[in-house]
């Protein structure tokens, strides 16, 4: 749908509709704390109750109902990753996972609206994978160390350096940068994508520490990039020892973002729904997952018998996405996530062939 709009030189030209034009600004609700509102949240409050103290529930209780609401209402989902606050991943999320569950449940998403409560890489992933549907980011400054440390030029360069190397892409990267990409990866699916390729040597990038890491997985010659995750790298195998000093028994369960140094000390090593799994399957008596500090709060909810360690390293960038914001984009129909058409095709392929890839 377009409508009509004067260019610089006064003449008329179509533009397509925004989102708000599209669907419409709702009034914002009114967030006032009744007990019908403590009614109908009293079974939410229950999964988060051990991080949100009952005197400050009456601040978040509003939100929740009229999201929850609100939600219903446009036909809208809400995808949240791993790292989102508890709040947000236990009382509002529809589909919750890391990046390559989200970026499979995008595709089969029936809801003509996303809400993605992530960074800004996954909503362009979910506007990649759903063209045709709204995608909308509750704050577009949730960026991401990654995805910044790289640029479509970047790859173009290092493909004329490499000529005949495919690029294996960190879905961690802008659609940019994935229109240069022959197949895209994630933690979880990396060393499968790697094996995929004929090629006896591999572009891995932009996370050095992640193509490090599996190097060591496999036979393939990678060649790597000096990204990191800004998380994920200030752990250090030092501390991790000291943890496991002071707290003798304890699993490390580590996430490969970090440094292979790191991931030697740790128990276990996998993506951020490897980590979850690992937990609940085996249920350590005391565990501290080397990763963004909210996902141990959102295992703890479901876990409680298990006891979590905590070295906090906060991603400023998840913590852009609150309840507020996530509520302000489903009355206001903002902020809406948009692809350039001459790379949106090219950047399309390169994730159809990762979430297509057999395992």
């Amino acid at each position: 749908m377009t409508t009509l709009a004067r260019n610089a030189a006064g003449a008329a030209v179509a533009r397509p509709l925004t989102a708000a034009e599209r669907f419409g600004v709702l009034e914002k609700p009114d967030l006032t704390f009744t007990p019908e509102i403590a009614r109908e949240t009293e079974h939410l409050y229950e999964k988060v109750k051990q991080f949100i103290p009952a005197f400050e529930w009456p601040v978040y209780a509003p939100y929740v109902a009229a999201i929850n609401r609100l939600k219903r209402e446009r036909g809208a989902v809400i995808l949240a990753h791993n790292y989102q606050t508890p709040e947000i991943f236990h009382c509002v999320a529809d589909i919750v996972g890391d990046s390559l569950q989200l970026a499979r449940d995008a595709t089969k998403v029936d809801a003509e609206i996303i809400i993605q409560c992530g960074v800004h890489f996954m909503a362009e992933t979910s506007k990649l994978l759903n063209p045709e549907k709204t995608v909308l980011i509750p704050d577009s400054r949730a960026g991401c160390s990654l995805s910044e440390s790289i640029t479509g030029e970047d790859v173009r360069l290092l493909k004329q350096r490499y000529p005949g190397v495919p690029v294996v892409t960190y879905v961690n990267t802008s659609a940019d940068v994935k229109a240069e990409t022959d197949i895209c990866c994630t933690s979880s699916n990396v060393l499968a994508v790697i094996e995929s390729l004929e090629s006896d040597t591999v572009l891995c990038i932009p996370d050095e520490y992640l193509a490090m890491n599996v190097a060591k997985q496999t036979n393939k010659k990678i060649l790597t990039w000096k990204g990191h995750c800004e998380v994920h790298e200030r752990f250090t195998a030092a501390e991790l020892l000291s943890y496991k000093e002071a707290h003798p028994g304890i699993e490390i369960i580590g996430h490969p973002e970090c440094h292979p140094d790191v991931i030697a000390v740790c128990d276990f090593a996998g993506s951020t729904s490897g980590m979850i799994n690992y937990v609940k399957d085996n249920r350590p008596s005391r565990v501290l997952l080397v990763t963004e500090c909210s996902m141990a709060s959102n295992i703890q909810a479901e876990l409680p018998g298990v006891d979590f360690v905590k070295p906090c390293n906060l991603c400023p960038h998840m913590k852009r996405i609150t309840l507020p914001k996530i509520l302000d984009s489903l009355v206001t129909m903002t902020e809406e996530v948009l692809v350039d058409p001459a790379i949106a095709d090219r950047a399309r392929l390169a994730v159809e062939r990762m979430v297509n890839l057999k395992q």
